[in-house]
């Protein structure tokens, strides 16, 4: 698969947004369906994504890394979103280091009425912002699918939050190694439930988050990606 490199900047996200040539939050599209699964890319910030399990990730805590991220403004910033929906705990969280947001931690969040519409948050660790490798992405995909599995959910969101915490990243790499891992790993589940050694309820649609100047790419990727397990 080819590697799109992002160039845009933010003068240019912010041009955009005005002119109103990005996609509007809430567009989406199912890219593709592999082992029964719809594959959809959507436009939305995961504080206002409606799913039974919303995955975000998370590197490890450094000072104001999510109220003033120095990639993307506040209106933009998806994380932030998630972090004030839930009066700052992920922040409080990573700074005391209850979840110091190593890499592949999890941790399983709650969300309380009211704060968003998620019924589950799954926070996964990216480790040093300083060492990001977007291969560690493949895991990342696979570590979500395995835990949307045990949690008996038929659907999940999955939002990177690269760009949130102001990481340069390739993001049709990231899109497509997340897609990768998740679909290898739910293939591996599915072997070993035919060897009865696995129990789960069959997932029926993921859905990968991205903001409106990234929508494009990741659908691209997503796309790519789909027809490398098809073939």
């Amino acid at each position: 698969m080819g590697v799109y490199l992002l160039s845009l900047s933010l003068t240019s996200i912010s041009a955009n947004a005005q002119t109103g040539t990005l996609p509007k939050i809430g567009t989406s599209s199912i890219v593709g369906k592999t082992d029964g699964i719809d594959i959809e890319a959507k436009v939305q910030s995961p504080s206002a994504q409606a799913t039974p399990l919303q995955i975000a990730c998370v590197f490890e805590y450094t000072a104001n890394d999510l109220t003033t991220p120095p990639a993307l403004p506040a209106n933009l910033n998806g994380m932030l979103h998630v972090d004030d929906a839930l009066k700052g705990l992920i922040t409080g969280l990573r700074a005391s280091g209850k979840f110091k947001g190593y890499l592949y931690e999890t941790l399983l969040i709650t969300p309380a009425p009211g704060t968003m519409p998620a019924k589950q948050l799954l926070l996964i660790g990216l480790g040093d912002r300083n060492k990001f490798d977007p291969d560690i992405m493949f895991t990342v995909g696979a570590i979500g699918m395995r835990e949307a599995l045990r949690l008996g959910v038929t659907s999940y969101s999955h939002a990177s939050n690269l760009k949130d915490a102001g990481v340069e990243s390739p993001t049709a790499v990231v899109a497509s190694n997340v897609v990768k891992g998740a679909v290898e790993a739910y293939r591996t589940q599915a072997y070993l439930k035919e060897k009865n050694m696995s129990a789960y309820k069959p997932l029926t649609k993921m859905t990968l988050l991205s903001g409106p100047a990234f929508y494009e790419v990741s659908t691209q990727a997503i796309k790519e990606a789909m027809a490398s397990f098809n073939n």
